[in-house]
Order: C-alpha cells, then sequence, then structure tokens
C-alpha cells in the first residue's frame, strides 16, 4: 500500500499566486532538503517530523468539493510515489498545484499527461539556500507555471531582476515577488519595480498571515 508522510492537511484560501483567494485544499508533506533562513514551516522540515501516513484514497476523499489542491511541504518532490496521488487527484477532477523550493528537478512531472502547475521559489540571498538552485527547471515551465522570488533586502530584488532578465522568464510563466513577512515593506518593492520598469512582474502579500495570526497552522 502506497502511504504518503502528512504532517497536516486543511482546507482553506489560496494565500498566493494566481488562485489567491480561492479555496484549496493544502497537503503538507514531511521532510525538506533546503533549510531558508526565514522558513515558516521548519517543524515539518525534519525527517523524523510528526506525520500521519496517509492513503491516496484517504485524500481524495478528504479533499472531496474543492477544487483546488495544493501540495506542499517541507519539498513535495521529495515524496515517492507522488505522481500516483496526483493521477488520483486529477481523475476526481481537482487542480494540481506543487510548490516547490526550486532545488529539486521538475522535469519528470513537467511530461506526464496529468501535468500540475508548480510555483517554484527561486532562493534568494537572504535565504543562504541560493547555491541549491537548480535553473535547468526554468526550461520545463509553461504559461500556468510560477516563479516565485521571496525578497528579504534590495540585495535580494536585485538578483531577482538579473534572473528574471537571464531566463527570460516572464515570457515563460507567472513571476511574482512576495516579501519575507516582517524584513522588508512592500512598498519598498513596489518602488523597486517601477525603477527597474518589471512588467509582467507581480507584487504578492501572503494573504493568510494577514486573516489570521501570522503563525497559525492550518490555515
Amino acid at each position: 500500500m502506497i502511504v504518503y508522510p502528512v504532517t497536516e492537511k486543511f482546507i482553506s484560501i489560496n494565500g498566493e499566486g494566481t488562485k489567491a483567494g480561492e479555496l484549496a485544499v493544502f497537503i503538507r508533506f514531511r521532510s525538506c532538503n533546503l533549510a531558508c533562513s526565514y522558513c515558516d514551516t521548519r517543524w515539518a522540515n525534519a525527517a523524523s517530523a510528526p506525520a500521519e501516513m496517509t492513503t491516496a484514497d484517504e485524500l481524495v476523499q478528504f479533499s472531496e468539493g474543492i477544487k483546488n489542491i495544493t501540495l506542499t511541504g517541507g519539498e513535495p518532490l521529495l515524496q515517492q510515489n507522488l505522481y500516483h496521488l496526483i493521477e488520483r487527484l486529477v481523475r476526481h477532477h481537482h487542480e494540481i498545484e506543487i510548490e516547490t523550493n526550486g532545488a529539486v528537478s521538475v522535469k519528470d512531472l513537467s511530461s506526464q499527461a496529468y501535468r500540475p502547475s508548480f510555483t517554484m521559489d527561486y532562493k534568494l540571498p537572504s535565504s543562504n539556500m541560493e547555491s541549491s538552485m537548480l535553473t535547468e527547471n526554468f526550461q520545463f515551465l509553461c504559461e500556468k507555471d510560477t516563479v516565485k522570488f521571496v525578497a528579504g533586502s534590495r540585495e535580494d530584488l536585485e538578483r531577482a531582476d538579473e534572473i528574471i532578465k537571464t531566463y527570460s522568464l516572464t515570457e515563460k510563466c507567472y513571476v511574482y515577488f512576495s516579501p519575507v513577512f516582517g524584513r522588508i515593506q512592500p512598498a519598498e518593492i513596489v518602488a523597486f519595480m517601477r525603477e527597474k520598469n518589471l512588467n509582467n512582474v507581480r507584487l504578492q502579500l501572503q494573504m493568510h498571515k494577514y486573516i489570521w495570526d501570522p503563525q497559525k497552522r492550518g490555515v
């Protein structure tokens, strides 16, 4: 029997991205291969983190009635047999988004019949994880995918601008800037976007952190 280490599952709204404000099921998996300086899910990142071993059928049943499914973590692409779950969910008329950290290849999943959409981070200098980024992932992105730059400083923004232009990201997919919560003011990001004429780049705020306590889980 195939089971998945799920640290939490809940129904809320998408706080970010192209479906911000829409209802979604969130399925958070255990374990991550990075340790970002600003990570807000460290409690789920260890290979030994508490998790409920859950089958695909149980996750399908939990998701009944909700169209959008977000697979997150941790790092969901580290999970074995992930495509089995994706296929089961899609066959039950769900739309699948994978939130991935940019340090695991998306090549195999990008060519599958039931291809999910990817919201892929590019880790900027303040994360202390930029050296782990797989820029070859950019070639597998398409118009329904997103690259997200979480910025905490002017240096981060400058680096994001460089990456966007080097890889022509706004011609491939959606591109978002998101502030590290409490570390940079959104107005500073807007000013940078104006200064650099960053057309087709969007600023997003983590909506759930404004609706609920920023430390609250399950929202």
